[in-house]
């Protein structure tokens, strides 16, 4: 109960909206809100979930815990590839264009169109 208090999950968790733009509630229990979308495959869930933690292997979450280790977008567009950078501005994951990837159904669209996004560099598609 603590975590889905909102002042305590941190400012690291992408807030996703429904259909009726409402903010969706994180939480686990029997599959949660937004698991149900992401769990018919193992491998998007867990894209996901690195998004929406912000917990991926990409130059943002290097520049934290590894800043010794390169974090420019291979894009070569941008200085810092960050989580907003991939899913609104890079280049190379523009296989599903939308603004509104904010919406979980458009971020779904985007991560299934996307298999390279939030994944680790060496199985970049």
């Amino acid at each position: 109960m603590t975590f889905q208090a909102s002042n305590l999950k941190g400012n690291q968790f992408l807030d996703l909206l429904n259909d009726d733009n409402n903010t969706i509630k994180l939480f686990y229990v029997k599959g949660g809100l937004w698991l149900k979308i992401f769990g018919h495959l193992n491998s998007l869930c867990v894209r996901a979930s690195r998004a929406i933690t912000n917990h991926a292997l990409i130059g943002e979450y290097r520049l934290r815990f590894f800043p010794r280790e390169e974090f420019k977008c291979l894009c070569s567009l941008y200085s810092i590839e960050s989580r907003h950078h991939i899913l609104y501005e890079c280049g190379r994951f523009n296989g599903y264009w939308n603004l509104r990837r904010d919406s979980l159904s458009h971020f779904f669209i985007f991560l299934e169109l996307n298999l390279g996004a939030f994944t680790f560099p060496d199985i970049l598609i």
